[in-house]
């Protein structure tokens, strides 16, 4: 199925596009975007915006990694936040989505997707916009307000102990509410029998209660 994925990839010949031609391979290319990378409503009509002015900027060889591939990359890197953009360069379909073969442009994304199936709404622009923005001022897109998607970062700590931890058969007595008594105070072996003798007739006497702990 791979291979016969690969075989669809979609080639034009290497001519600048048209208008309609070059918004309809950028309406494509933003619906995918918008789908994998979890695009705010302002997010897909910016990214559109970028790739209809990259695919417009196409008239040779030369151009698909040129100074036009990197005007979209700066763009959106102004448009996406950091998981996004570290995403959007991790897919090779997304990052570079035309590639010159054989004297015709390549459409990367068609040996991922589908021709014709959308998981979006056209944006709102798709009618309007007709190109230009990346001849604007560099600093375009990053001075436009614009949603996006909240950042979770990790903040769960690894605690070290110095001492090896002792695991037992009783290791999901967090979740089920229940203690098997084997509770580390913290003092190790410095505890006497007496200290535990009495530990454990509190743990008898506290039945119900979680662990006896307070």
């Amino acid at each position: 199925m791979m291979f016969l994925a690969v075989m669809m990839v979609m080639t034009v010949s290497a001519n600048a596009m048209s208008y309609n031609a070059a918004k309809n391979e950028a309406l494509f290319l933003s619906d995918k975007m918008a789908y994998e990378l979890n695009l705010t409503a302002a997010q897909y009509e910016a990214v559109y915006e970028i790739n209809l002015d990259y695919l417009m900027s196409l008239n040779g060889h030369a151009d698909v990694f040129g100074i036009w591939w990197d005007r979209r990359n700066a763009d959106l890197r102004f448009v996406l936040n950091s998981w996004q953009f570290d995403r959007y360069m991790s897919l090779a379909y997304f990052y570079r989505p035309v590639v010159w073969t054989a004297g015709n442009w390549t459409f990367a994304v068609y040996s991922r997707y589908a021709r014709g199936h959308f998981y979006n709404a056209h944006p709102r622009v798709f009618v309007t916009y007709k190109g230009g923005n990346n001849r604007r001022d560099v600093r375009f897109y990053a001075d436009r307000h614009m949603n996006k998607p909240v950042v979770h970062h990790n903040t769960t700590k690894v605690v070290h102990h110095n001492k090896p931890a002792v695991h037992n058969n009783n290791t999901t007595w967090r979740s089920n509410g229940h203690s098997n008594g084997n509770v580390s105070n913290g003092r190790g072996n410095g505890t006497s029998n007496r200290h535990i003798a009495q530990a454990t007739s509190t743990n008898r006497n506290s039945a119900g209660h979680f662990g006896g702990r307070k």
